[in-house]
């Protein structure tokens, strides 16, 4: 039986859950998702996991920030004046807007604070600092 390993083309379901059972994404009801196992398309811990797979194989696997993506960089949390943004922008909590950075790469980030005078965004991915689990299902290997 042909076994997963580093650079195989590879299709799974999967569904991704937090501590507190809430699901962040599924591939149920879609398309599976197609990638090369080891060539960086998916976080280290989603790698991890498919490689050693057998076909039709489920597994359960759950994977700290580090594997996942990341503890929550601090720096990358910011409060903006009021004063900096468009007059006709009005931010609310939980929003999302694109920003740029220094060099001009856009970015997306999550207005986390706000107040009369203040916003705060964090460029962190949503998903950074927690830890995940997925069930995954391997569909096929390419």
């Amino acid at each position: 039986m042909e076994i997963v390993k580093e650079n195989d083309q590879v299709s799974v379901h999967y569904t991704g859950t937090l501590d507190n059972g809430e699901v962040f994404d599924s591939s149920k009801g879609r398309e599976p998702l197609a990638f090369v196992v080891g060539a960086g398309q998916m976080i280290a811990g989603f790698d991890e996991a498919v490689e050693g797979m057998k076909l039709n194989e489920v597994k359960k696997v759950r994977m700290e920030a580090s594997q996942a993506y990341g503890e929550v960089n601090e720096d990358m949390i910011q409060k903006i004046d009021r004063k900096q943004l468009p007059e006709d922008l009005k931010p609310a909590v939980g929003q999302q807007l694109v920003s740029q950075s220094p060099d001009g790469h856009e970015m997306v980030v999550t207005v986390t604070a706000s107040d009369e005078d203040s916003i705060t965004i964090d460029a962190n991915h949503p998903l950074a600092g927690k830890a995940l689990t997925f069930e995954i299902e391997l569909v096929s290997i390419n």
